[in-house]
């Protein structure tokens, strides 16, 4: 049965790792440094939690978020490193959600959300002030970028409101793309941002499910149904987030189909060595997994 699907299966992977490197090498020496950067910081970020432990990290995890919240200012801290993991190119913004749930439960959700919607208007207003002179020139001679903006403009509201929702970009280039998208008004990028609250709440329930199983303590006193169940319960809200992403994506897909650009078809080979690195933003996607 194996070697049945064997030969398919190898020229398929094969494909995408052709396709892959084509679009690396195509991509700004800005933009590939970036991406060796990340790949990097993951590599290490996986070595260390294999050399401390899961459980001692989970552990070490679950006590600090108690210290967040015993704390009167906690709630600000929280909204700070939101705030923070809203500016590209950083990440985490899902992490800091998880966070929220982890250390608040549910009421996670009364600081994740307002946040995140503060931050993202703090993010558009600041990027579109900083990016009206040499990216506006730059997008005026890109023929995708102004078909983009073309699409977006005609389909309105309902197309924002999708490509917010969508995991790819992630946040904090999703916020930067709409910044640099001047059809895009910030009530419609606030709207779409609310429209995306369904999701942070998700991310919070799961971080509040991981809590429970990263005390030691309370994971000691838990029967063996009690830790299934909130396994199952944290692993659910990981697949459902995971599934209708890709739906939501597979949606803006559509509406961008035809000759209208895709978001993955953003990046160039003819890019400018000077071109933003908003130009790329389809590569970073790969790296927000959390």
């Amino acid at each position: 049965m194996t070697s049945d699907h064997t030969p398919t299966q190898v020229p398929f992977l094969r494909r995408h790792i052709v396709s892959c490197i084509h679009h690396f090498r195509g991509l700004p020496i800005r933009a590939k440094l970036l991406i060796i950067a990340v790949t990097l910081f993951n590599c290490a970020l996986l070595a260390f939690t294999i050399i401390i432990t899961p459980a001692r990290i989970a552990q070490a995890s679950y006590d600090l978020g108690q210290r967040i919240r015993v704390h009167p200012l906690g709630w600000l801290l929280l909204a700070t490193l939101i705030q923070i993991a809203s500016f590209p190119p950083m990440i985490g913004h899902t992490m800091m959600l998880n966070l929220s749930g982890f250390t608040y439960g549910m009421k996670g959700f009364l600081v994740a959300a307002p946040a995140s919607l503060i931050a993202s208007a703090v993010v558009f207003v600041v990027m579109r002030y900083l990016s009206s002179g040499g990216f506006r020139s730059w997008s005026e001679r890109n023929e995708k970028w102004q078909a983009l903006e073309a699409v977006i403009n005609a389909k309105g509201l309902p197309l924002v409101i999708l490509i917010r929702v969508s995991p790819f970009p992630p946040w904090a280039y999703s916020n930067l793309l709409f910044s640099s998208i001047q059809s895009v008004k910030l009530w419609q990028f606030m709207a779409g941002t609310i429209c995306d609250f369904p999701k942070y709440a998700l991310y919070v329930f799961v971080g509040s499910r991981m809590a429970s199983l990263s005390d030691g303590k309370q994971r000691g006193n838990m029967d063996t149904q009690t830790k299934v169940v909130n396994s199952i319960l944290v692993i659910g809200g990981f697949l459902i987030g995971v599934a209708a992403g890709l739906i939501v994506y597979a949606l803006v897909k559509r509406q961008l189909g035809g000759t209208s650009p895709k978001l993955h078809e953003l990046p160039s080979e003819e890019a400018d060595e000077d071109a933003p690195l908003l130009s790329n933003l389809s590569s970073e996607s790969l790296h927000e997994a959390v």
